[in-house]
């Protein structure tokens, strides 16, 4: 008993709606898993289709087109510096499990912002749920993530999707909420109905605002991906779980430098998006 007199049993009203939720929804449980692993999959076939050569090609062919020589340069070295090393599977595996939780964590959070853009009641609604999902440790993700999916990439992947959302559902709804209100006024005035209003006026002047959402859902999802490696998510963090285990530095050095140098590469990428959208606006 605590120094109050009393126990709040909130620990154990979780546990029962996780057993509430395991006997009468597993069902649904389970078809979330098959279009995850499907997701998930699919980026990793092609991924490991494509020879390591030809990958690093489309790379530094994006990064001189988006960022300028500098950092093309910096990206071929740094993608043969990981082939080097052995990890360029490792990181083909984290990158497919990135993407796949990005794009579905924007498939949900898009539209999550837009209507908390759009609605008040809607966004005050979502606020205490965005604030719950960015203060909790990430490793309180994992435990319901295994009981409902078990082990392996589909757990890993949802959840990073849950940790990795809500910069997108913000960035949106506060990019939207940004647009000018004389744009707004001038989009009515032409007789825009509200999908066209929002498709041809908000969306592209708050293009800068979600991009770097999306670029903060990468950040985030690439850091969840290493910390769900504890639970069989595979790539880069099963290689720093590995040093971790067997005390080998080097191998968690060189394991901790291929998440660094894919960190760089997304960001550096997806910055570049943001900022030529800025600049045309």
């Amino acid at each position: 008993m605590s120094d109050l007199g009393f126990t709040l049993p909130i620990g154990d009203g979780v546990e029962a709606v996780v057993e509430f939720l395991l006997d009468n929804f597993t069902p649904a449980f389970d078809a979330i898993a098959d279009v995850v692993e499907a997701v998930v999959d699919a980026f990793a076939v092609a991924l490991a289709w494509m020879p390591w050569w030809a990958m690093i090609i489309i790379i530094t062919g994006i990064a001189f087109w988006r960022v300028g020589r500098g950092f093309a340069l910096f990206a071929v070295i740094a993608l043969l510096a990981l082939v080097g090393m052995d990890l360029w599977d490792a990181t083909m595996r984290s990158l497919s499990l990135v993407i796949a939780s990005t794009l579905l964590s924007l498939a949900i959070g898009l539209p999550l912002g837009i209507a908390a853009a759009r609605s008040d009641r809607v966004e005050n609604t979502l606020r205490p749920a965005l604030d719950l999902m960015q203060t909790m440790p990430p490793f309180v993700y994992l435990i319901p993530a295994v009981m409902f999916f078990g082990l392996g990439q589909v757990p890993g992947a949802i959840a990073t999707v849950i940790f990795s959302m809500p910069p997108a559902v913000r960035l949106t709804a506060l990019g939207i909420r940004q647009v000018p209100a004389e744009m707004v006024e001038a989009g009515r005035a032409f007789g825009c109905s509200d999908r066209q209003l929002l498709y041809k006026v908000q969306l592209p002047n708050a293009l800068p605002a979600i991009m770097a959402g999306v670029n903060q859902t990468i950040m985030l999802s690439l850091s969840m991906v290493v910390i769900a490696s504890m639970i069989g998510a595979g790539g880069l963090g099963n290689e720093v779980l590995r040093g971790i285990q067997r005390l080998d530095i080097g191998l968690g050095f060189e394991a901790g430098l291929g998440v660094v140098v894919l960190a760089i590469v997304l960001d550096r990428l997806t910055q570049s998006v943001g900022r030529s959208k800025a600049r045309k606006r």
